[in-house]
């Protein structure tokens, strides 16, 4: 139904014939003369619609309204003196009217197309309407190349795409399974996978060697801006590699994607320890675009006067006293900017935030009365700190105060203007611990199936071969070298307190394939929908994802989830009974 696309029609078809289809992106009547921008996916042309030239179609071009789409058949030729418009690559040309069909009419909108100051719920209740935006189109543009480029790099290195199944077992992942009912096996259930973990793993069992997905994973938990109840991730597994090759391939692989958004990164990308990252950043995936770290002075307290810091440095391993060094910030901050970020560590476990200003008379603080002069003296000495530094100060359980600090320290800079927002930093965390302690009981940090580094150490103690790839304070992907002998797998579930009964019954299958030559094996995912974020500077993941769920897991265009008849919950076997309900 076209010759061209719009942003195509340019110079060289002046005096040419074309036809062009698209939808009606304002209308303007000129002295008789009407002017009709022409949009599709590419962009936008001018149509003008002169009675002089065709009567028939002006009088048509008259009725059109906003969103009618068009095909349109004229002669392109230049504009005239003075009315270049610049701003758009079709701006030299236009199109004059010599056939117009309205193929099809549009009642009233529910917002402007391009108002950036619609809400959110009522772009998401008519997303087709959304995704007309040019802004729009250029996110899944750029979402369509950078799988396009995945695929591509994957394939040249050996990979084989396979489709691991929708309709599985659910298995403990650390978040809630999306449970599906059979009507066949009635009372029995599937579970949407929330990763193709397990299959990958026994793809390289089954001796494939290197494997890749474009998987659809689903996980039944609260959301935030950057999650959803379904999202997209680059999933690989490879057999018989070490850590390093899949470093060197995730690297590689990211270099090819944001080549296909127009964007250069230059691996090798920085690598921390896990334990560095926490201590120095408050956080397993930090943000080292700008260089403020968090300071440990629990040393200088030993000899505090106050009986809660001198028990405190008495335990190393339980507790931490942090500092954030602001070098120069002390006039930066007010006694009421200081209680703004007292109130904000506080959501997050504080008691409070004390803090010490360096002054020409020298340094200045509440906690002074509780510390030595010689420790103040070395804490001066050895911190480097200079008249004008302040520095924030957080005490207490280890956890605690390295979370709340991490917080703190990502708010200042951002209210500092510290943060290169047109940077992209890379880092790999590497050497995770295998376990963490969640509600008084030990559980894998990353997935039970994580080779351990240190077996025979204390629980928590023991660290694993996994690895996080984080960009700018996010995490893009993780991932682990798997365990492939029985005995070892069986030990790491005995820790866990998971009984042979229950390993049996969860994870049988992968336990009977490690039994018969798996071999060694590892693997990464990353959220795809994440990269492109970045990629995209969006704030927020609904913006690129087609059709998004809300924060409260809702469709608001289809309204789904929502009821089914109860006839067809009798042949799953299954009652509702939800109180109350509304």
């Amino acid at each position: 139904m076209r010759t061209n696309y719009c942003a195509d029609t340019n110079e060289s078809l002046v005096g040419k014939k074309v036809e062009l289809v698209g939808w009606a992106g304002s209308y303007r009547d000129h002295g008789g003369v009407i002017f009709i921008d022409l949009r599709d996916r590419t962009g936008i042309v001018q149509l003008v619609c002169d009675p002089e030239h065709n009567k028939q179609a002006h009088e048509l071009a008259s009725t059109i309204r906003d969103e009618f789409v068009l095909k349109v058949k004229g002669s392109v030729r230049l504009r005239g003196e003075g009315l270049v418009n610049n701003k758009i690559p079709t701006g030299k040309i236009e199109v004059i009217v010599d056939e117009l069909i309205i193929e099809n009419k549009s009642d009233a909108l529910p917002f402007v197309i391009n108002d950036e100051n619609v809400g959110e719920e009522i772009r998401l209740k008519y997303r087709y309407l959304d995704l007309r935006r040019p802004k729009m189109f250029d996110i899944f543009k750029t979402r369509s190349k950078v799988t396009t480029a995945v695929r591509s790099f994957l394939d040249t290195e050996g990979f084989l795409e396979v489709e691991t199944p929708m309709l599985t077992k659910a298995t403990p992942e650390g978040a809630r399974d999306y449970i599906v009912p059979s009507r066949v096996h009635q009372g029995d259930f599937f579970a949407l996978p929330q990763s193709p973990q397990l299959f990958k793993q026994l793809l390289m069992v089954g001796g494939f060697d290197k494997y890749f997905q474009i998987a659809k994973c689903f996980r039944d938990e609260d959301l935030r801006a950057n999650r959803q109840p379904e999202f997209t991730q680059i999933d690989i597994e490879m057999s018989f590699c070490e850590q390093e090759d899949i470093i060197k391939l995730s690297e590689n692989m990211m270099v090819e994607i944001f080549k296909a958004a127009g964007k250069t990164i230059k691996p090798p990308f920085n690598r921390i320890t896990f334990d560095y990252s926490m201590e120095n950043y408050g956080s397993d995936k930090p943000d080292c675009r700008f260089d403020l770290k968090l300071q440990d002075i629990l040393g200088y307290f030993k000899d505090s006067s106050n009986e809660i810091f001198s028990s405190m440095s008495s335990d190393t391993k339980k507790n931490r006293i942090k500092a954030l060094i602001i070098p120069g910030g002390d006039e930066k901050f007010s006694r009421k900017s200081i209680k703004e970020l007292e109130s904000f560590v506080t959501k997050f476990g504080a008691k409070g935030l004390a803090y010490f200003q360096m002054k020409e008379e020298g340094i200045k603080g509440p906690l002074l009365k509780f510390m030595s002069e010689s420790s103040v003296e070395s804490m001066v000495k050895d911190l480097g700190l200079k008249t004008g530094d302040i520095m924030f100060i957080g005490a207490g359980s280890k956890k605690t105060v390295l979370d709340y600090m991490g917080r703190l320290r990502l708010k200042v800079a951002s209210d500092l203007g510290l943060i290169d927002e047109n940077k992209f930093e890379f880092v790999w965390v590497v050497d995770f611990p295998m376990f963490e302690i969640e509600e008084g009981k030990f559980k894998a940090t990353h997935h039970p199936f994580t080779m351990p580094k240190n077996i025979d150490a204390p629980l928590d103690e023991i660290s694993s071969i996994a690895y996080d790839l984080a960009l700018n304070g996010e995490e893009l992907g993780g991932g682990s070298i798997r365990i492939h002998k029985t005995e070892l797998q069986e030990r790491v579930f005995k820790l866990l307190k998971i009984s042979d009964e229950e390993a049996n019954e969860k994870f049988g299958f992968l336990l009977d394939a490690l039994k018969l030559g798996t071999p060694p094996h590892g693997g990464i995912a990353f959220g795809l929908d994440r990269i492109i974020m970045f990629l995209c500077k969006t704030s927020s993941i609904r913006d690129v994802i087609a059709f998004p769920k809300t924060q409260r897991a809702q469709c608001l265009m289809t309204q789904a989830p929502a009821s089914v008849p109860t006839e067809s919950l009798a042949e799953l076997a299954i009652k509702v009974n939800i109180p109350n309900k509304n």
